[in-house]
């Protein structure tokens, strides 16, 4: 008799303590919380192995035979079909929880509930397939374990759409193909007693085996359509007309030129609790990159890079910021994010800035040349720009054939008569046609202009984007400003060193050695014609293999697609 009632015993021991840890569900988590700010970056990984290692027990499980007559006396209490059901669906349960336990170690919300609600149903089938107490016992301690740490998974995304690594579907495959292999040396089926698979019996557990086996194939080929089919990763949706106000209203007041790139349109914006500063970004893979520094006050970058890391986070994607200046490094550091240089940014002070004196000798002398073949240089503005946007897209065109390349975007403008009217735009003509054209953003606080758009025709004398700059910043210091930016210098200014790590390294060969593909020493000499100040750039993001990723990404949003990085 005491035989009889031990299992009922033991299942009602085991819903007592699940109780018992729903109510004292917040002890536990002060409990869990102990370990510090380290639990966030343990706790999901162990409790994503644990997973992996329930399902994999309940795959195994399912193609074994049950311990000593169990079963017997189960089929004497349950009807046949409640067996048939609850081996079934406790294989089916053991493969959800493989592919589970990524989406646990991702952090997302959903594989979290979905994992509570399948190891409830776990524990229930392990009774009522085999009354296999000792799997109930250890599915019942995971679902101890995960009930109070909800707060470690708060990512929202599809589990379609996430990614699965290489070491991960291979440790799916050989659990299932392990799963396999057991039923066979268990059976040792022969293809009689397969065609038998739908032949429904009390105490032979081949065929019960068999079909737990199918469902399990059944489950992954659908996942794996399901991937293949799910739909591309939406867009952003485009900023309202009050938000890109208020974005340029804030860059206007900035002293960083490179802030009016919120007048392309390209981007999403993220404001500040204030609606003071936002950060403009752009979304290309798992890579959510800000363009440049939080814009408006720095009192509010704090806030705004924590609300950005956690809004990249919770859909599964990385936290990038592209081409940031050093004076808000500590606050990216903070975050336990990477930082690398990315090259260098040239500054030509504006003050007291003539083409007099031997440092400018050379310059002085390629614009007397173009001075003497007829050039002349002249600014419009505004509604200026209008009447000549047709010589200006012969010139843009002209130019991009020539090149062989494509307009770029997100970190640079590209020729649109709308952007073009919003900056002052320099040309340069000769016997009255337009050969050459450039525009600047003007910063705010009268700090500096930057160049963006440099363009000229095939037949432009030689030397003549060194004549137009230098009239820009004549121009440019007669109006106050106090810098004329010429952009970055990719990948320059990295000094040998042993001690570098993997990225420095690449990035010290690509400046010596990869002139075939990118003119890295080209650009620098061109800039070092004006003697500017050189400032550093940076990338800051999670580091490792994340890194080149995101560097990739970043090509993708910069040339509209990777078909424009590999174009060229």
């Amino acid at each position: 008799m005491t035989r009889h009632y031990l299992p009922l015993s033991i299942l009602v021991a085991i819903l007592i303590a699940i109780l018992l840890g729903l109510r004292h569900r917040r002890s536990l988590q002060r409990l869990a919380g102990i370990g510090g700010q380290w639990a966030g970056a343990v706790v999901p990984r162990l409790l994503a192995l644990s997973t992996f290692l329930a399902g994999t027990v309940l795959l195994f499980s399912g193609t074994t035979p049950p311990v000593g007559d169990r079963l017997r006396w189960l089929i004497h209490v349950l009807p046949l079909p409640v067996v048939e059901f609850a081996h079934f669906f406790g294989s089916i349960t053991g493969i959800a929880l493989l592919l589970l336990a990524r989406g646990l170690q991702r952090r997302l919300d959903a594989a979290y509930h979905l994992s509570v609600a399948l190891l409830f149903g776990g524990i229930l089938f392990s009774f009522l397939k085999a009354f296999d107490y000792e799997e109930a016992i250890f599915l019942s301690v995971l679902l101890l374990l995960l009930l109070p740490n909800r707060r470690y998974f708060h990512r929202r995304t599809s589990l379609v759409d996430e990614r699965f690594t290489a070491g991960w579907i291979a440790a799916i495959a050989l659990v299932v193909l392990g799963s396999i292999a057991l039923g066979v040396l268990t059976y040792q089926p022969t293809f009689e007693r397969g065609l038998q698979v739908w032949k429904f019996s009390r105490y032979n557990s081949e065929p019960r085996a068999l079909r737990a086996t199918i469902g399990v194939l059944v489950v992954i080929v659908g996942f794996a359509i399901a991937r293949l089919l799910r739909p591309a990763r939406p867009r952003l949706t485009p900023p309202g007309d009050d938000d890109t106000e208020l974005a340029r209203a804030i860059a206007a007041r900035s002293p960083e030129a490179m802030a009016q790139l919120v007048t392309l349109g390209d981007k999403a914006f993220l404001f500040d609790a204030t609606r003071s500063a936002f950060i403009m970004y752009g979304v290309s893979g798992r890579s959510w990159v800000s363009m440049g520094d939080p814009v408006g006050p720095p009192e509010y970058f704090p806030d705004l890079v924590s609300a950005f890391i956690d809004r990249s986070s919770e859909a599964g994607g990385w936290p990038v910021f592209y081409k940031v200046g050093r004076e808000h490094l500590g606050t990216y550091l903070d975050f336990g994010l990477a930082v690398v240089k990315l090259g260098e940014e040239a500054r030509v002070p504006l003050f007291g800035f003539s083409l007099e004196g031997p440092d400018r000798r050379n310059l002085r002398r390629v614009w007397r040349k173009a001075a003497d073949e007829g050039c002349a240089f002249e600014v419009a503005c505004g509604d200026a720009v209008v009447p000549l946007i047709p010589e200006l897209r012969r010139v843009s065109d002209e130019w991009l054939a020539s090149k062989a390349t494509r307009e770029k975007g997100f970190s640079l403008g590209f020729f649109d008569e709308a952007y073009l009217r919003r900056f002052p735009v320099g040309i340069v003509r000769r016997a009255g046609r337009v050969v050459a054209f450039a525009n600047v953003w003007p910063s705010g606080q009268g700090e500096e202009l930057e160049v963006d758009l440099m363009r000229f025709c095939d037949d432009a004398p030689p030397g003549i984007m060194r004549y137009l700059l230098a009239e820009f910043m004549l121009w440019g210091r007669d109006r106050e400003y106090r810098w004329f930016n010429l952009g970055m210098s990719p990948l320059s200014g990295l000094r040998k060193s042993a001690f570098g790590p993997f990225w420095f390294q690449i990035a010290r060969t690509l400046y010596g050695y990869g002139e075939r593909f990118y003119n890295f020493q080209g650009i620098r000499s061109f800039k070092d014609w004006f003697y500017p100040v050189w400032q550093p750039r940076y990338l800051v993001s999670p580091g490792g293999a994340a890194r080149p990723i995101a560097v990739a990404n970043i090509a993708a949003l910069i040339a509209g697609g990777y078909e424009g990085v590999l174009r060229k």
